[in-house]
């Protein structure tokens, strides 16, 4: 009864992540370890959520687009699909670099 009740309770848990975050509700094409970085990010994500609330900064999954490029260093990356670990890290060490740099400036 209990493994069942806590099974249950794990089951709704990971329901609510999918609902959520739709990163975890599509087919996986991270390799292992990745998927359980998302899953670990999106429990931390939820649980801000539910302490801080809804940031008004970031948008809503649904009113979200994507940008048409983006530029790493000073060259444009159309198809960030096309790059490979190493280059994603890259990617996200240039996001890292400018969000530090200005991270007086967006909150006032």
């Amino acid at each position: 009864m209990r493994h069942s009740s806590l099974r249950v309770t794990i089951e709704r848990a990971f329901g609510a992540l999918k609902n959520m975050f739709r990163i975890l509700d599509n087919k996986p094409f991270h390799t292992y370890k990745t998927q359980v970085k998302l899953v670990l990010a999106c429990c931390i994500l939820h649980n801000w959520i539910l302490s801080f609330g809804i940031d008004e900064i970031v948008p809503t999954e649904e009113s979200w687009t994507t940008k048409p490029h983006v530029v790493l260093g000073n060259q444009p990356v159309n198809h960030l699909q096309s790059l490979d670990s190493s280059g994603m890290a890259a990617l996200r060490d240039a996001i890292f670099v400018s969000m530090w740099a200005n991270r007086g400036t967006t909150r006032t």
